[in-house]
C-alpha cells in the first residue's frame, strides 16, 4: 500500500516565523515551505514528529510542524524547483512506512488502517 497526495502551495518564510499548530516549530534561517493536502482528517498519524520524511518528486524533504486535519507541511530548502500539483508520497516506493511508523511512534498496522474515507482508493491488479 501506498499513500500519496500533491503539493497545494510553496511559500518563502523569513527566519524567527513559526510553523503549524501552536507554533512549535520555527524557521532558524529563511525557508522554502509546502504545503501538502493531507492530515490527520485523511488518517496521516496526528503524532507524527517534525523531521518524519516524505517524497516531493521521489526527494525526500522533511516534515516541519505539527499535523494539522488537513495538511502538513515540508522544509522545500533543498527542493527550490518545487511548485504546487507536484507529486507526494507519504509513504510507499522508496519511504517503507515501517520508517514513518518510528516517526509517529506507533506500528506500521495503525498507520495502513487509519486511513479514512475521505482519501480516494485506487486498486490495482494484482499480476
Amino acid at each position: 500500500m501506498s499513500l500519496h497526495s500533491r503539493l497545494i502551495v510553496v511559500k518563502d518564510v523569513a527566519a524567527g516565523e513559526t510553523v503549524g499548530y501552536s507554533g512549535t516549530w520555527q524557521c532558524k534561517t529563511a525557508t522554502r515551505l509546502g504545503v501538502i493536502s493531507i492530515g490527520y482528517g485523511d488518517g496521516y498519524h496526528r503524532h507524527t514528529k517534525s523531521g518524519a520524511p516524505v517524497l516531493v518528486n521521489g526527494q525526500r524533504v522533511p516534515l516541519i510542524g505539527r499535523v494539522s486535519m488537513d495538511m502538513i507541511t515540508v522544509d522545500l530548502n533543498e527542493l527550490p524547483d518545487a511548485q504546487p500539483g507536484d507529486p507526494v508520497t507519504l509513504w510507499g516506493d522508496g519511504l517503507p512506512v515501517e520508517e514513518i511508523a518510528r516517526y509517529a511512534e506507533t506500528i506500521p498496522y495503525t498507520l495502513l488502517c487509519g486511513i479514512t474515507q475521505r482519501v480516494q482508493v485506487i486498486e490495482q491488479g494484482l499480476d
